[in-house]
């Protein structure tokens, strides 16, 4: 059964930096050392984007020190605060797709692990570049990629949900091509589950009959009020990250809310 641990929405800042009081290094810490200890059997860690708060050569080197602490072997992809080229200037091991995409598969026994750049970018410019889009390259990508899974059930991460979620502000800004992305994807058959961050919230449900599931930031959480139109609002909850296990039937999807969790109970 592959077990994956999911984070996404990490915004790291340089070294004496906050956001809204709340420092995402020691956060983002906590959760691994957090997944070293209960989860060192993964089979891997899954970041989907949102790496850095402000996309800064400074801070995308202080998450690269902070990574190879994980435990379990990590694959990661971006988010629309992310800048590609930087990026992939301090993460160097990380091979984008023959388009220079951040996006990859991986195989298992029991399934296939698909993770797409959704970033609308370049040009970097406000508000385009918060949406998230996948261009014709990066569908027919996508297209081979789901082609090629040999029989297996196919889970699909990205940073931008493909739907609406309820979220005025958030919705504004997901993937700007959902219905390609949807025709695509139901073409084929394959895809079991869809994962994605962006919200900051703990969501779960079905759209067009495909499964999604959306993971809270270890650092900072969306106000839940649906009808807030500024999608940079932020609260102060617990850090999170998601734990996905393959069975021989399905799929269980689980949120670790690491912050607040024991292990052991009390004794009166």
């Amino acid at each position: 059964m592959t077990k994956l641990i999911v984070f996404t929405d990490l915004h790291m800042v340089p070294e004496g930096a906050t956001i809204i009081g709340l420092d995402p290094y020691q956060r983002l810490l906590a959760g691994i050392e957090h997944v070293n200890r209960y989860h060192p059997d993964a089979d891997r860690v899954i970041i989907t984007g949102d790496l850095a708060h402000r996309a800064d050569t400074l801070s995308y080197e202080r998450l690269h020190g902070l990574l190879a602490r994980v435990v379990p072997p990590v694959a990661i992809t971006i988010g629309n605060h992310d800048y590609r080229d930087r990026f992939l200037e301090t993460f160097t091991h990380v091979r984008p797709d023959e388009n220079g995409f951040v996006q990859q598969s991986i195989d298992f026994s029991d399934c296939r692990v698909v993770l797409l750049d959704t970033l609308f970018a370049p040009p970097y410019d406000y508000p385009m570049s918060h949406a998230g889009y996948l261009c014709e390259r990066r569908l027919a990508w996508l297209d081979r990629a789901l082609a090629g899974a040999d029989g297996r059930p196919v889970l699909l991460f990205m940073h931008h949900p493909p739907h609406k979620t309820g979220f005025t502000g958030m919705d504004a800004i997901r993937l700007g091509n959902e219905d390609a992305f949807y025709d695509l994807v139901l073409r084929h058959g394959n895809v079991r589950h869809i994962f994605a961050g962006h919200v900051h919230r703990t969501i779960g449900g079905s759209h067009r009959g495909i499964p999604f599931s959306i993971f809270k930031s270890p650092v900072h959480q969306q106000p839940m009020p649906f009808d807030m139109p500024n999608a940079s609002l932020s609260v102060d909850e617990p850090g999170a990250y998601g734990i996905v296990v393959v069975t021989e039937e399905g799929l269980q999807v689980h949120n670790e809310d690491y912050e607040i969790a024991r292990r052991d109970p009390e004794i009166a």
